[in-house]
């Protein structure tokens, strides 16, 4: 069976002045073109080429030699070209533009930026790509707790967090407990690995250990105060206020602030934290 979306090995059934046709044997009763344009002049009716399926413009099956950059059942990043009406078109490679409906968005798209994508194959036998990666990311990682990950931020939920393709591959979250800033989809995370669940899904953060961020946030902390004078707040402050301010826990910041207090370079009154 000739399928869309894949890479095929078939035969030359018989050539014309427009191309070739292909098919799985050379007495085929379905075949596809592929355009004189792309066919060596040494091939002849018998041999077999290698060659991915698609639809072309007119919606008829068509083959190509000119690798796409995603192909049915990978995840790549794409990049859109336009938004109609139907969804949005992102650049596979191909001559023509593969479609990203709009019940398969997980945000707003723009033109001109790429998005983490699978392709898949429709009801109507038509290739497109959709953003919803979840079922679609591996679930066996090759990592441990306190690893180093880098990866793609494919859709936030307010009430979860933000979900990320780990190496585009592999299934993460970072929880809402661990996001001090905003993200958003398409987004390239770096951070540490918290846990691999035992469904092989990870919990991710994008901030180190305690222990190795305290300097960071001690650091920041600092420079706020001497560019503003003071902290109109004291480490008793609303942990959402905190928050906004400063993108850090109410417990990361008490960490931060007992070791400047510690270090001797800020005190503490009823209402600030100010410089000493």
């Amino acid at each position: 069976m000739i399928e869309i979306g894949k890479w095929q090995i078939l035969t030359v059934v018989r050539k014309k002045e427009f191309g070739i046709y292909l098919g799985e044997q050379e007495d085929s009763e379905e075949t596809v073109l592929l355009p004189q344009k792309q066919v060596e002049p040494t091939i002849k009716v018998g041999d077999k080429i290698k060659v991915f399926l698609y639809r072309d413009s007119a919606d008829r099956k068509i083959a190509t030699v000119n690798p796409p950059y995603i192909t049915a059942g990978e995840i790549a990043k794409l990049k859109v070209v336009s938004v109609e009406k139907i969804g949005a078109f992102m650049d596979c490679g191909l001559e023509r533009d593969v479609l990203l409906p709009f019940k398969e968005q997980t945000g707003t798209v723009e033109i001109g930026k790429e998005y983490l994508v699978y392709m898949y194959v429709d009801k109507s036998n038509r290739l497109c790509v959709t953003m919803r990666l979840y079922s679609h990311l591996r679930t066996d990682p090759p990592y441990k707790k306190d690893d180093f990950f880098r990866g793609t931020v494919y859709e936030c939920k307010p009430n979860l967090g933000a979900f990320v393709a780990v190496e585009d591959q592999y299934s993460g979250l970072i929880p809402n407990r661990e996001l001090y800033q905003e993200l958003k989809i398409g987004d390239v995370v770096e951070g540490r690995v918290m846990s691999v669940r035992e469904d092989g899904k990870m919990d991710l953060s994008i901030r180190r250990p305690a222990y190795l961020q305290i300097d960071t946030d001690s650091k920041i902390i600092l420079e706020r105060i001497e560019k503003n004078g003071e902290l109109p707040f004291t480490d008793k402050a609303e942990p959402e206020r905190i928050r906004a301010e400063f993108g850090m826990s109410k417990s990361e910041f008490k960490r931060a602030v007992g070791r400047l207090l510690k270090e001797g370079k800020i005190e503490i009154t009823e209402q600030t934290i100010r410089k000493k």
